[in-house]
């Protein structure tokens, strides 16, 4: 029996924050996998080695965890004012399905030196010691961001000491900058209310605010569904009757934000949104061993992804987090103390992270100009991928 040889795609395995992901030039991909649709999602299935039922991406790049399941396709932003357009998929790991819904805040980080490194930025753009700001077009959430990438001798430079908790070893710094992150076609609040009540077959009637900033996330008090907000992920990820009640309850408050129809549509909707608990500052041990005291973080959050527990905290989450602590009256800003403020440290699994974010009531809405955060990003591998021939 004769069988085709294996096709091989050029492409960049990159670390982005505490993620990593598979990247691509639109233009590498075979031409028929440049558009949209059923024949591109089944050959990034193919690439991260999904879906797998033993769960461990052992015949492709992925990781088998929502961290390590991404992919990436970046090309020459055709807007004006943007040098990249940026197109995040979420690659299922048991299921053939790539989520196409949300952005991917931590691999943002490694958008722009991808961009510089293949020649997607004008060279104008790009000084040859500094900062180069790369103006991102984000495509699955049609958002803009800025990327201050550090170049030395007109290289990116990917080395430095910046250390971020949740990544082994530091880096170089950058700065990201996502601007209006809450979604333009709806509310900041999508139910107009600050907190809700959610009744939730597993957990009862519990409060939740609901926020489309960054990404569409549900904030609850660790309290009301039984946890201290201190939770490492063999906590939660080794239990599944707690794994199949954090989707219910998601489910329902995707319903209820407008994201599905009904509780059974959240399924096809794996990517969006995130459920994250949140609880008042108290000491713990990150995974890592390392000791975080109280006294130097402003809230606990604990966030779901892709039906886990996040080892640290997506980058679209920590950009939902930092917006619903500024704004008085969200279960995030009480968990932080009630206070005004423009920034919050939060303590996740990991360790600990900043984010900055300014938030203003225009009339009867909310509205968010940025949200900011530092971040690193480094380039694994570089050369081709193999997969089968379609």
């Amino acid at each position: 029996m004769t069988h085709q040889p294996q096709i091989q795609i050029p492409a960049t395995y990159m670390r982005g924050g505490t993620s990593k992901g598979v990247f691509f030039k639109l233009t590498d991909l075979p031409e028929y996998a440049q558009q949209p649709g059923s024949k591109r999602d089944a050959l990034l299935l193919r690439v991260i080695g999904s879906p797998d039922p033993y769960g461990k991406h052992t015949d492709g790049m992925g990781g088998a965890t929502s961290s390590t399941s991404k992919t990436v396709i970046l090309s020459a932003s055709e807007r004006d004012g943007y040098d990249v357009d940026y197109l995040f998929g979420q690659v299922a790991i048991d299921k053939p399905f790539v989520d196409w819904s949300g952005n991917c805040g931590n691999l943002t980080a490694a958008v722009g030196a991808f961009a510089i490194t293949n020649g997607l930025v004008d060279p104008s753009r790009v000084p040859e010691n500094g900062i180069a700001e790369i103006r991102i077009w984000q495509v699955n959430i049609q958002k803009a961001i800025i990327a201050h990438v550090p170049m030395t001798d007109g290289n990116v430079q990917e080395t430095g000491d910046f250390e971020l908790d949740g990544v082994t070893f530091p880096a170089a710094e950058v700065k990201i900058e996502f601007l209006d992150p809450a979604d333009s076609e709806k509310a900041l609040f999508p139910t107009g209310n600050l907190v809700d009540t959610l009744n939730v077959p597993e957990f009862g009637s519990i409060e939740a605010t609901m926020i489309n900033a960054g990404i569409p996330t549900i904030f609850v008090n660790a309290e009301d569904i039984g946890y201290t907000g201190t939770e490492l992920q063999d906590d939660i990820n080794a239990d599944a009757v707690a794994l199949a009640k954090f989707e219910s309850l998601r489910a329902h408050g995707a319903v209820r934000m407008g994201l599905i129809n009904d509780v059974g549509e959240a399924v096809s909707r794996q990517h969006t949104p995130k459920i994250a608990f949140v609880a008042p500052p108290r000491s713990y041990s990150a995974s890592s061993g390392k000791d975080i005291a109280a006294e130097d973080i402003d809230v606990l959050v604990r966030a779901m992804s892709m039906g886990k527990l996040h080892h640290a905290m997506m980058g679209t989450a920590a950009v939902a987090i930092g917006t619903a602590a500024s704004i008085k009256g969200t279960l995030v800003n009480q968990a932080a103390g009630g206070k005004d403020r423009e920034s919050v440290v939060f303590g996740h699994p990991s360790g600990t992270l900043k984010v900055g974010a300014k938030a203003t009531k225009q009339g009867a809405q909310w509205e968010v100009e940025k949200a900011i955060m530092s971040r690193s990003a480094r380039v694994l591998m570089h050369g081709f991928v193999h997969i089968p021939q379609e």
